[in-house]
């Protein structure tokens, strides 16, 4: 007689219990980065958000970024504490761009198998993302795919929502002689990882390497700078005139995605690689990039480029050291009768 053996979720590799017990240490987290708009607690099959009673005309925009190869990293250092944070990061600072203030947020976590201490771990990381972001965190989905998915691995993807004044919304209204203010990233942020990768294995260079007081295996899992609370302050000051995030593409493909066809970016070639120096020129020297391929790879020290009026510099600089942010005037706007571009000078 031919047995008959059951078959059920969990021996198919999903464990339906460890998930709801992920779920109940989640509900704690998120509730602490519950702004009073928030409708519903987590748990639901949706999440509800009201909109903030002072915006007159409100538009909605969004966000949607993963963490990308970065959490190789992560995986190699054993330490998944910060990753959530460059989920939110990723997200927001793309958002904000816009002059939006962020709102909610929710997550995208994938694994063959619940790790409960590892997912934890994250998503601990992504509320405190939203706590620097002054927004909430009101739902999202961890999902299990057993034999489906490299074992012990994860993938992270995140999507934001926030509001502005439809009046407020930022036309590039650029002028001959703006400048260009560049705010210190805290390191690479969440781009370049796959290049990082391919010298790491490459070069055969151990994370535990000294670079400075730390190491590099540190230095590399260093979350991205989350400039919510930098934008809104001197939002509420002057007029910026357009921001870009320095992402996949470095500071020359993410300053020419904010350019109109009237003008070019000049970036004095002085001012780059001024933060975080050490770093980029470690990796420049052992990939044996040229100065042009870090810049298309990296933020290269600027995690964010604001492009503000001559006339309104004192306002910015006086907020950003109000609130420890460090910056420098990287270039100016000048306007061009031939393509728009940006240049290193």
């Amino acid at each position: 007689m031919s047995s008959r053996k059951k078959i059920s979720y969990k021996t198919s590799g999903v464990d339906i219990a460890l998930g709801e017990k992920l779920v109940e240490k989640i509900k704690p987290l998120a509730k602490k980065t519950f702004r009073k708009e928030v409708i519903n607690e987590i748990g639901g099959f949706s999440s509800l958000f009201d909109v903030p009673k002072n915006y007159e005309n409100p538009v909605l925009v969004s966000s949607t970024d993963g963490v990308g190869t970065k959490i190789e990293i992560a995986e190699m250092m054993n330490d998944h504490k910060s990753i959530g944070i460059d989920l939110v990061a990723m997200c927001v600072n793309d958002l904000i761009t816009t002059g939006a203030e962020p709102l909610f947020f929710l997550d995208y976590l994938v694994t063959d198998k619940i790790n409960l201490n590892k997912s934890q771990d994250i998503i601990s990381g992504i509320a405190k993302g939203c706590k620097i972001s002054e927004c909430s965190l009101i739902g999202g989905e961890t999902a299990e795919h057993p034999k489906n998915f490299p074992k012990g691995k994860y993938d992270l993807a995140g999507f934001s929502v926030g509001v502005i004044e439809k009046k407020d919304l930022r036309t590039n209204n650029f002028k001959n002689n703006d400048l260009l203010i560049g705010l210190k990233s805290s390191g690479l942020h969440s781009n370049g990882y796959s290049l990082i990768r391919e010298l790491l294995k490459r070069k055969k260079i151990n994370l535990k390497t000294k670079l400075g007081v730390s190491t590099l295996g540190k230095i590399l899992l260093k979350p991205t700078k989350i400039y919510v609370k930098e934008i809104k302050a001197i939002s509420k000051i002057t007029n910026i005139k357009a921001m870009a995030h320095i992402t996949g593409g470095g500071l020359l493909g993410n300053l020419n995605r904010i350019l109109n066809e009237k003008y070019s970016f000049l970036i004095e070639k002085k001012n780059l690689f001024t933060f975080n120096k050490k770093l980029f020129r470690y990796l420049m020297n052992k990939a044996n990039l040229t100065e042009k391929e870090m810049l298309k790879t990296f933020n290269c020290g600027y995690g964010m480029v604001l492009v503000v009026g001559s006339e309104d510099l004192e306002k910015v600089f006086k907020s950003l050291k109000t609130l420890g942010q460090q910056y420098k005037i990287i270039g100016r706007v000048k306007r061009t009768s031939d393509k728009s571009e940006t240049l290193i000078i």
